[in-house]
């Protein structure tokens, strides 16, 4: 039962490390900068015309989209410890779990939901690891 309860909350991070939110919502111009994103990158990765896109009033599907990425983007800044550096480094490093793709380049190409699920197992597997050696003291 306690892994069931470290994967119902693996999709949240503990805390903002890169202030990529405003409030309820994802900020636009900063998870753009953090993930150097463009805005067909962003049209792409939400399956919205890249003309739907006006920074001052975003498609509900492009602020639920970018939600999504700047949690992802959480999950991993936590794992580093709050580290953006490394944090934007394995975004942008290619890696061998995407068959050498970067992490952000599946986010452009519109496969952020494999990204996702990839650090939500990662997460999920880290909680449950340190869960296991605090219980072992």
């Amino acid at each position: 039962m306690a892994n069931a309860n470290l994967d119902l909350f693996s999709t949240i991070p503990r805390k903002s490390y890169l202030n990529l939110y405003d409030g309820e919502k994802a900020n636009y111009q900063s998870l753009k900068s953090f993930l150097d994103l463009q805005k067909a990158d962003i049209a792409k990765a939400a399956s919205v015309p890249v003309g739907s896109i006006r920074e001052d009033r975003l498609p509900k599907e492009v602020e639920e989209r970018l939600f999504e990425i700047a949690t992802i983007c959480e999950l991993v800044a936590e794992f580093f410890e709050g580290d953006a550096t490394k944090t934007a480094q394995w975004f942008k490093m290619p890696n061998p779990a995407f068959g050498s793709v970067s992490p952000r380049d599946l986010i452009r190409l519109g496969r952020f939901r494999k990204v996702m699920t990839f650090v939500q197992n990662a997460v999920s597997s880290n909680r449950a690891g340190m869960a296991a050696a605090v219980l072992a003291q």
